[in-house]
């Protein structure tokens, strides 16, 4: 993943949580609705940022390995959640993975994957970190969004900083994954407001892995 979204992560850090964030609030409230009827204990979560899933995922899960590029990020989630079942890594995970094969039985995304242009390499290491009959979750900011031109951005004392973003179709992540052997399995979209006129602001997509 580039540096520039990591530098960016890290200035946003300090008012991340405190930030006007439509985006953020809406995916945080897909994730649990769309985690109601899945049941996991161990959790790979890519994209913990300052930890705003990280507890409701405890609350489901016998531990926790928590990802994230940005280091200050890393460091605010660790300032609220200091339990031993949940372990703070920083990676990168454009690169090849060590957290391990068949370890876990359920993996997140939350508003990570708008930043990664290779698809085809994340969902070869999730596959692979996956156990079989394990879950991946994925909670994006809508592709329709992103075609009118919406991205990742906060304002800065020298203005409005916006992060480097690339455009996923929703066929491309499904073909991706089918690719890992990874199947859809619940697929959802919501909406501001729950005003379904409007285009919707996040995708949200379930796969699971099928055995052999």
């Amino acid at each position: 993943m580039s540096k520039d979204i990591q530098d960016a992560y890290n200035a946003w850090a300090e008012q991340y949580d405190s930030n006007h964030n439509k985006t953020r609030d809406l995916e945080a409230i897909a994730l649990r609705s769309s985690l109601a009827e899945i049941n996991f204990r161990t959790c790979l979560e890519i994209g913990c940022g300052t930890g705003k899933n990280t507890e409701f995922l405890m609350a489901k899960a016998v531990s926790v390995t928590a990802v994230d590029l940005s280091e200050e990020m890393l460091a605010k989630a660790q300032e609220k959640i200091t339990s031993e079942r949940v372990q703070f890594i920083q990676a990168d995970i454009t690169q090849d993975w060590d957290f391990g094969v068949n370890q876990f039985d359920f993996i997140s995304y939350s508003l990570v994957l708008e930043h990664i242009e290779d698809l085809d390499h994340v969902f070869k290491e999730s596959a692979r970190a996956l156990s079989t009959d394990g879950h991946i979750y994925i909670g994006e900011l809508h592709p329709f969004k992103q075609y009118s031109g919406s991205k990742a951005r906060f304002e800065t004392e020298s203005g409005t900083q916006i992060l480097r973003c690339y455009n996923h179709h929703i066929s491309d992540f499904i073909h991706i994954a089918q690719r890992h052997g990874l199947s859809l399995i619940a697929f959802d979209e919501y909406f501001d407001n729950d005003n379904r006129d409007e285009i919707p602001r996040i995708l949200i997509l379930v796969f699971k892995k099928q055995g052999d």
